[in-house]
């Protein structure tokens, strides 16, 4: 019995100090580096061997280069530095003073917010700082309250990159699924099929979408305000020409590099035999070139641009290490057999019916107390995926869409989460007002969610899973719209 409670203090060690310290890199540091101990029998020249093997085996095992795990390195990258180029080389000042002169009333303004979200996909931390900065002369234009403009920039930004291959987030979630041996499915295949049960983030979109079209729940409008036009008109194509070729390059690449390997005829045989890494790479490197093209026709020195990429770099440094560090961990339990010691306790006394469901809240917990939705996923995937297996295989794919929802949920709420912090701060508004106000609408799409999950969990069809999503977020929508109705308007 000792024996196996040690097994689990590495895990435990790093669930502790992510929920205390909420940093996720130290967190999963600290839970490698102790079972690496426990493994070596606490032998320090054991211990360094074993941790330089598994970190050697990320990238090179069995006389080969591990391509899957470097072509996603390489993808995150540059799609940092094509954030840095847009960011620093005025792309997205340029695309907001574009934007500003084609709106004229509050309620395109309000979608406006939104489409602008739906369209910069390529990073949650990038959406928040871009939309929330360009969208703020919007917002002093046609008296947008800045905590509503905040919730539509949190509302479009981790949700949207969830169920999304191409943004910054699908190589790293995709990364983490290869690494389940069992996965019945290619990542990029399950992935998808996540994607489309990931209740929480399509409702979240949904409803940003018609409190845009209503401007319901944030009190009475304030008055309209006629403020100078920019002089300079601004031009979309410095933000949208990099961004198209990244989306249609990494579909055309994606179906080439499967119609190259599959035997069968069809889409979903060619994205079931594609490289996905590969052709994410290389399509982010395309949509670099043309950004650097573009910026430098436009007059950005070479040395600046030199800048950009070495800043992009600099920025995705956590996010590699976090990624590094769970593959590692990854190792480490599964050397240490927990996973399976958990799935065969879930097997034995968690019941299939509350699967689903009970993931979704577990995870949604764990990520509002760590701020983390990454770092939730490096801990939680390998974990839920062995419980799904051992208690019902065919609920694993919907267990582990309810990791990714709750886990959205948990961030989304948090106040100590970066895309929180800097969703508010991008748009001139204090964070915890920010929190309070989105809180609402994330618990009617969570609470949408749950009931969701858990007819799926029954054993419902996902259409009417869907369909019954919406119908309890619009059921609880229009309380909220009875209820904001009645409240004082505010000066």
């Amino acid at each position: 019995m000792d024996a196996v409670w040690l097994a689990f203090l590495p895990l435990l060690l790093t669930l502790a100090l992510a929920l205390f310290l909420r940093r996720t890199l130290l967190a999963l540091g600290a839970g490698i580096v102790a079972g690496a101990l426990l493994l070596s029998d606490f032998h320090p020249e054991a211990t360094l061997d074993y941790l330089g093997r598994i970190a050697l085996q990320q990238v090179y095992r069995n006389d080969q280069w591990q391509l899957w795990h470097l072509n996603v390195l390489v993808a995150m990258v540059l799609l940092g530095m094509m954030t840095q180029l847009f960011a620093r080389g005025g792309a997205v000042v340029a695309f907001g003073d574009w934007l500003y002169r084609r709106i004229h009333t509050r309620r395109q303004a309000r979608l406006g917010v939104v489409l602008l979200g739906w369209l910069v996909f390529i990073d949650g931390i990038f959406s928040c700082l871009a939309v929330g900065h360009v969208c703020q002369p919007l917002a002093e234009r046609y008296r947008i309250r800045r905590e509503q403009l905040a919730y539509f920039v949190d509302s479009n930004a981790s949700p949207l990159c969830s169920l999304l291959p191409f943004s910054s987030w699908g190589p790293y979630l995709i990364a983490l699924l290869a690494g389940i041996s069992f996965l019945p499915v290619t990542p990029l295949t399950a992935f998808m099929d996540m994607a489309q049960m990931n209740f929480y983030a399509i409702a979240t979109l949904a409803i940003s979408l018609f409190v845009a079209w209503s401007g319901v729940g944030f009190g009475a409008a304030l008055p309209e305000v006629d403020l100078r036009q920019h002089d300079d008109p601004g031009t979309p194509w410095l933000l949208l020409l990099p961004m198209l070729t990244l989306l249609i390059a990494s579909v055309l690449l994606t179906l080439w590099s499967g119609v190259e390997h599959s035997q069968q005829p069809g889409i979903m045989a060619w994205l079931a035999a594609a490289d996905i890494g590969a052709a994410m790479r290389n399509a982010a490197l395309l949509a670099v070139a043309v950004a650097i093209m573009l910026l430098a026709r436009q007059g950005r020195p070479v040395r600046a641009l030199a800048l950009d990429l070495l800043h992009g770099v600099k920025t995705m440094g956590l996010a590699i290490g976090i990624l590094l560090c769970t593959w590692m961990i990854g190792a480490v339990i599964r050397d240490l057999k927990v996973a399976s010691m958990l799935a065969g306790w879930a097997d034995l006394y968690l019941s299939p019916h509350v699967l689903v469901g009970g993931m979704f809240l577990l995870c949604a917990m764990m990520a509002f107390a760590t701020g983390s939705s990454w770092g939730t996923f490096a801990i939680m995937i390998p974990i839920a995926a062995e419980v799904a297996a051992q208690v019902d295989p065919a609920l694993l794919l919907p267990t582990l869409s309810a990791v990714l929802a709750g886990s959205v949920f948990g961030d989304h709420c948090s106040p100590i989460s970066d895309t929180s912090v800097l969703s508010a701060t991008a748009s001139g508004c204090e964070p915890r007002t920010h929190v309070l106000t989105q809180i609402p609408f994330a618990l009617i799409a969570a609470t949408a969610t749950l009931v969701g999950f858990q007819l799926l969990n029954l054993g419902l069809g996902y259409i009417w899973c869907l369909l019954l999503v919406f119908a309890v977020a619009a059921g609880l929508l229009w309380l909220t719209q009875f209820h904001d109705r009645r409240q004082p308007e505010q000066a």
